[in-house]
C-alpha cells in the first residue's frame, strides 16, 4: 500500500488523485464557435509574423531594443527619458484590459493570448494529426508510450515550430536586420545572442509539449483577477443551472435539458467541467457552447444551454449595461490616452542630455584658467540626419573648445561630444559659475539648459 496520501477528488484539472499528472487531450468540437475562433487565431498568427518586417515612418512597427535601451511603436520611439510617456501607455493599455474584461470577460484568453492560440490551432492539430485523434492521444497516455515513434515524430516537429517562433520573436527585440546577419554567421561569433535564442527555443518547446494548459492554470495571473475584474453582469461563458437542472435522460421525465453526457468536459481544453460555474480555470474558449449546442440538436432541443451570459441574466435579472466600472474605465482610458497624445504631440524632435565630464570635476590649467569638461549627449527622433549648433554663453574673458560644432547626428540615432570651458579662476564664486548651453537645429529645434561649472571655492589666490 502506498504511504502518500490520496486526496478526496481531483485537485487540479491536470492532478489526478494520486498526484500524477492528468493529460489534458481535448476532443474538438467543431461548432460556430470554433470557426469564428480559427479565423481570429490565424489572422493574429499572420500578424505575429508580419510586425517585425513592417516598416512605419521608415522605422519598425514594434521594436524593443535592450542594447540601445529604446522602445519603438508604430513609427514612435520612446527613450530611456520617456518615463512619462512610457507609464502612460503603460496605464492606457492596462486600462484596456480592464475594460474589456469588465465588458467581454475573458475574452482575451479564449481568442487572443499566443498561449490560447497556438496551443489550440497549431500544436494540438498536428499532435492530433500524428496521434491518432483525440482516441489515439489517450490511448498512448494509457499505455505510458511517450517516447514512441509518433511522439518522437511530433516532438521533432515542435522543435522546428519552436525554433521559429523563437527568431519571430527575437526579431521583435533586436530587429529583423539583425537577426538576419546571426543566421547567416556562425553562434561563436555571437555567442550570447545565440544562447538567447537557444533558450527561448527550449522553453518554447517546453511549454507546448509539456506545460501547455498549466500555463493558463498555474502561472498567468490574469484568471486570479477575474474576481476583482469580472462583475454579475460582465459577459461569461455560462451554463444555464435553472434550464438544465436536474441532469437525466432526454427520455426522463422531469429532468432538465442537460443529459449529462459529459460532452463539455471532454472538450474542456483546461479540463474543468463548466456546469459548476465561474471558475478562474475557464479561458472562455466557447468550446464547450459548441458541443453543448451539437448535442441540444441531436436530442431535438433549443441551443443556448451554455452560452456567453451574464450571472445576473441567468439569475433573472435585466441586463445593466451602464455601471460604475463600465463608466470609470472609459473615463480613465480617455484621460490616459489623451495624456499620452498630447504629451507625445508636444515632444521636441530631439533629446539633449548634459553631463558632467569624466573623473574630476574640473582641472587647472598651466596658465591657472580653469577647465569644465561637459559632455553634451543629442539623440535626433526624426529619420533625417540633422546638425546640431552648441552655443555657450556666459563665458566672457574664457574660451570654449568644441571639437564637434555643429555636431551631425543621423536619423534615430544618439551622438555624444564633449565641450572645454575655460575660465579664470576669480569667476568662481562659491566655487561655482552659471552658464546656459544652447542646443538647436535651425529654427525648427532649440533647447536652452541652465549650467553651473564647477571650480575653486576660494575664488582668486
Amino acid at each position: 500500500m502506498s504511504s502518500h496520501p490520496v486526496a478526496a477528488g481531483r485537485v487540479l484539472p491536470t492532478m489526478n488523485e494520486d498526484g500524477s499528472r492528468n493529460w489534458i487531450r481535448p476532443r474538438p468540437s467543431d461548432g460556430a464557435w470554433w470557426k469564428r475562433r480559427r479565423v481570429v487565431a490565424y489572422t493574429l498568427m499572420f500578424v505575429f509574423f508580419a510586425i517585425p518586417h513592417v516598416k512605419v515612418f521608415g522605422k519598425p512597427a514594434f521594436l524593443m531594443s535592450f542594447p540601445k535601451r529604446e522602445f519603438t511603436l508604430m513609427g514612435y520611439t520612446f527613450l530611456p527619458t520617456d518615463t512619462l510617456l512610457f507609464m502612460l501607455l503603460l496605464a492606457s493599455i492596462v486600462i484596456g484590459i480592464f475594460l474589456l474584461t469588465a465588458l467581454f470577460g475573458r475574452v482575451w484568453c479564449g481568442w487572443g493570448c499566443p498561449q490560447t492560440v497556438y496551443l489550440e490551432y497549431l500544436f494540438r492539430p498536428i499532435e492530433r494529426l500524428l496521434e491518432g485523434g483525440y482516441t489515439g492521444s489517450r490511448k498512448l497516455d494509457r499505455e505510458g508510450n511517450f517516447w514512441g515513434p509518433r511522439r518522437l515524430l511530433k516532438y521533432a516537429i515542435y522543435a522546428l515550430l519552436s525554433l521559429f517562433l523563437a527568431h519571430t520573436f527575437l526579431a521583435y527585440f533586436v530587429g529583423t536586420e539583425q537577426l538576419a546577419v546571426w543566421v547567416q554567421r556562425s553562434p561563436f561569433e555571437h555567442p550570447t545572442s545565440f544562447m538567447v535564442m537557444a533558450i527561448t527555443t527550449i522553453a518554447i518547446w517546453y511549454n507546448f509539449t509539456y506545460f501547455r494548459e498549466q500555463t493558463c492554470l498555474i502561472a498567468c495571473p490574469y484568471g486570479r483577477w477575474q474576481s476583482v475584474l469580472l462583475d454579475r453582469q460582465s459577459v461569461i461563458v455560462a451554463y444555464d443551472y435553472t434550464r438544465g437542472e436536474p441532469r437525466g435522460k432526454a427520455s426522463t421525465v422531469g429532468t432538465g435539458d442537460c443529459i449529462d453526457c459529459k460532452a463539455c468536459v471532454t472538450t474542456c481544453p483546461t479540463g474543468i467541467d463548466i456546469r459548476n460555474g465561474l471558475q478562474m480555470e475557464c479561458v472562455h474558449c466557447t468550446q464547450c457552447i459548441d458541443a453543448c449546442d451539437s448535442i441540444m440538436d441531436k436530442v431535438g432541443k433549443p441551443r443556448g444551454l451554455i452560452r456567453y451570459s451574464s450571472q445576473e441574466a441567468l439569475a433573472g435579472k435585466p441586463r445593466r449595461f451602464l455601471r460604475p466600472r463600465v463608466v470609470l474605465y472609459p473615463v480613465a482610458l480617455a484621460l490616459s490616452l489623451g495624456a499620452l497624445l498630447f504629451a507625445m504631440a508636444i515632444k521636441e524632435s530631439a533629446d539633449v542630455t548634459v553631463l558632467r565630464g569624466l573623473g574630476a570635476p574640473f582641472s587647472e590649467e598651466a596658465d591657472g584658467r580653469i577647465a569644465n569638461q561637459i559632455r553634451i549627449k543629442v539623440t535626433n527622433r526624426g529619420s533625417d540626419d540633422a546638425r546640431y549648433t552648441i552655443a555657450i554663453d556666459g563665458v566672457t574673458g574664457g574660451r570654449v573648445i568644441a571639437p564637434e560644432n555643429p555636431l551631425l547626428v543621423g536619423g534615430g540615432v544618439t551622438r555624444e561630444t564633449s565641450v572645454f570651458v575655460l575660465l579664470p579662476r576669480d569667476r568662481f564664486v562659491n566655487g561655482e559659475h552659471a552658464i546656459t548651453i544652447t542646443v538647436k537645429d535651425g529654427a525648427r529645434f532649440s533647447n536652452v539648459i541652465p549650467w553651473r561649472l564647477q571650480g575653486p571655492s576660494g575664488g582668486a589666490p
